[in-house]
This record gives structure tokens, sequence and C-alpha cells, in this order.
């Protein structure tokens, strides 16, 4: 047989297959059986399904479309998949299809005087920067900054914004090399000629080292902090103690006027355990805070005791660390190598990941779990990119390259879109994405 001849055959090989979906009309098509080519890749499939859609919508335009087969996302040939699967091709081949996941529009960037070392975006109205000049940010939309908070002496390492119950306005901590944590208030509603400079109301001191992480905890009323004195404190995030008076108050004066008072919080508890810096934290639950650091392990501490209730450990150093999934259960994570690593907690041996992804090509810096998905993820990589991960696959979904030097945070923002910020003081906005 010649090459061509046994070429002709493979291209005429094909499979029944029927296209299966939970999308709603016009994208779903008739769920008959078809004869396809076996070599067909995902965007061959996409471009076959968009034809099904054309024929009975005259106006539909074409877009990209994701296919699982036994609920694992097609990357290779159908002829591969089904090979490495060991799944038949005799008989009727269920495919399902879903939006693909990926950016369709890119926000102007939002320049920063430095680095932008940290973000949030768990409130749909606005992102926090934080920046290696000292100022966190508070943008309301792709190149429009509301309020500066004024007050750390050096790097903003961390930001987060606090969910208050029953309270006026916006809260947010913020971390910094200064060996400080600051807490902030502002109105997102307030009319005022942008932007608005803030000071803190609260200002935490009490570790020895910078600063490096913090996270709130869900009610609001506290934050945990970490550091390059391997600590962890915990702090109380209101304005009186438990006695109900004010905490200290430091008066500070501008142009010999007195401004306005500034508390000062000492640490509720210390968590010690790690032998070297803690770069990452998250507090999912009431009694639960998960911490990574740069002696290669993840701890789950108990906040009530004080001691670390699980130790896992990768050999690596861990730069971030975020917790959701499946039952807001898995830990994603990922340091000093180019791998993002998922761990189980609830699986016996968990130092064991149980998923790795490959495709960055320096640290990954950053890593965020989607708040409404059990399989998407985002992460950042100091090699410039940001990848979108679906855990039925062991390949991005897409990669964003908004970035013109080492990405060093990552988020997701009002569900369908990603925020990054890097070491070319860019905040960058991926938007249009489809998650389901």
């Amino acid at each position: 047989m010649d090459i061509d001849t046994k070429a002709e055959e493979e291209n005429s090989r094909r499979v029944q297959v029927r296209f299966i979906t939970k999308l709603k009309p016009p994208l779903k098509v008739a769920p008959t059986s078809i004869a396809i080519p076996s070599n067909l890749t995902r965007l061959g499939l996409s471009s076959l399904v968009n034809n099904l859609i054309q024929a009975t919508t005259p106006d539909w335009n074409p877009q990209p479309f994701d296919f699982l087969i036994d609920g694992e996302l097609v990357r290779m040939s159908l002829d591969n998949f089904l090979l490495a699967k060991a799944i038949s091709a005799e008989k009727i081949l269920e495919i399902e299809y879903i939006k693909a996941v990926a950016p369709t529009k890119r926000e102007e960037h939002s320049f920063h005087d430095d680095w932008v070392s940290a973000l949030d975006g768990s409130d749909p109205r606005f992102i926090v920067t934080g920046c290696y000049d000292g100022l966190a940010r508070v943008w309301k939309a792709a190149g429009v900054c509301t309020h500066v908070l004024e007050g750390h002496s050096d790097g903003v390492t961390s930001v987060r914004v606090i969910e208050l119950k029953g309270g006026e306005g916006v809260t947010v901590a913020t971390a910094s090399k200064d060996r400080t944590l600051r807490l902030w208030k502002f109105d997102t509603e307030e009319s005022v000629n942008y932007p608005m400079k803030i000071r803190a109301f609260k200002i935490l001191r009490g570790h020895g080292g910078s600063v490096q992480c913090v996270a709130a905890k869900k009610s609001g009323d506290m934050v945990c902090s970490g550091s390059w004195d391997c600590t962890i404190n915990l702090w109380r995030t209101n304005e009186l103690d438990n006695d109900g008076d004010l905490v200290s108050v430091k008066k500070r004066k501008v142009n010999d006027q007195a401004d306005e008072s500034q508390l000062e919080g000492e640490a509720v508890s210390t968590l010690v355990g790690h032998t070297q810096s803690v770069s990452s934290l998250a507090w999912p639950e009431h009694k639960t805070i998960y911490s990574a650091s740069w002696d290669h392990s993840v701890r789950l501490w108990d906040v009530e005791t004080g001691k670390d209730t699980s130790d896992i450990f990768c050999g690596k150093v861990l730069r971030c660390l975020d917790v959701g999934g499946e039952s807001s259960a898995l830990i994603a994570g990922g340091g000093s190598d180019p791998v993002l690593r998922i761990w189980d907690p609830r699986k016996p041996g968990t130092s064991a990941p149980v998923f790795q992804f490959s495709s960055h090509t320096s640290w990954v810096s950053a890593c965020k779990w989607h708040n409404k998905s059990w399989f998407h993820l985002v992460s950042a990589s100091y090699d410039g990119k940001v990848m979108l991960w679906d855990l039925r696959t062991a390949w991005p979904l897409a990669v964003i390259e908004s970035h013109e030097d080492k990405v060093l945070c990552a988020d997701w923002w009002k569900g369908d879109s990603v925020i990054s910020g890097g070491a070319d003081s860019k905040l960058c906005i991926s938007s249009g994405i489809y998650v389901p």
C-alpha cells in the first residue's frame, strides 16, 4: 500500500457521533447521529457545530466551542482521543459541546507608577490594586481610578476586600513590606473628583518582617496576615476592643493642623510553625486557615487551638495558594517551578497532587478558582502569561499574553473577566469569558 492510498483511507475513516449540549436554542442542534471524519480536532468540531447551527439560524455568527467526551475535554483528534481512552469507535459517540472559555475582549490598560504586586476582584463594583510605590488604588473600570489609599512607607504586597455584614461602605485590608497592615474605608457611591485620597482608619503592627499576604474571615470581623518572620497573625477589623473603648489613637498633624485619628491594633493571636516566609493565605471556613510558605509546605490551621492540623509538602518554594473547586475543598498552589498543583486534603496521602498543570515556563506567581465553577481556575507566571484552566484537561483553555514582563497577580472579576498585574506596571482586564 502506497503512502497516498494509506492517507486517503485515514481521511475517509468516519465515526458516528451525536452532539448534545445544555446550551439553549439557537445553540442547540438536532440530537441525530451523523458520520464525521475521525481525524477532526477541536477546531474542526467547532466549525462543524457552527455549520449545523447556521443551517437552522442563517444569521448565526460562528463562535468557538469546546467538546467533552465522557466528561473530559477533547484536546487532540478524535482518533487519538478514542485510542488514548480505549473508547470503541464502533458505537455512536456522544459529544457534549460548550462555549469555549476564552476572553473575547481586552480592555485598555490601567497604568501604575511601579510594579502591580497585588489585586482583588471579589467585588463586581471595583478592583483594588496594590503597587510597589506604596499605594493601593481602587478602579471602577479600566483606566478609571476612583480612590488612592495612601499611607504605607514601602511596597504594598497584598490587598483584600473585607465583607462586613451590615457595614456601611467598603472595607479593605492592605499588607506591606513596611511590616504593617492597614484597614481602609471608602464609599463607592460617593460623588467625588477622582481620584480621592484616603488614609487608613486602623494600622496593625506586630510583624517582625515584611507582611506578604492578608486574608479575611468570611464574617469580616477578622483578618489574618503572613510575614517574612514566618508567623501568621490574627487581627480584629472593628474599631472597638472587647470593652467597647477605642483602641490606642494616633493623631497626625498636617500643616500644623490635627488630622483625623488613626487606630492602632495588636494581634489577637499568632500561629507559629512555618520555618520560612508565609507567602499566601486563605480563610474560606470559620475555623480553618490555609497557608503556603517558602518552606515548601501548605498547612491547615485550627483557628481555635492555633495548631496546624495537616501539612502538605511539595518540595518547592510556594508562592501562591487558593481554596475552591469541588465542594470548595481543593487547594491550588504554585511556586518556584512552572507547575500549578491541585491537592485534595480529604484524601489520604495528600502530599501527592491530584492534578498537575505544566504549561508555564517559569515560577507560578498566582492562582485563583472561579467562585461559581468546580472546574475552572486562572494562573499567572513570571513567564509573562496568564492561563485559564479546566480540571477536565491537562492543556490550558486559553493563554492571555497582555503583559510585557513578569505577571505577579491575577484574579477573576464580575464572573466573566480575568484581571492581572505585573512588573510592567499595568493592570490588565480580559473580559467576555464564558464560564459554564
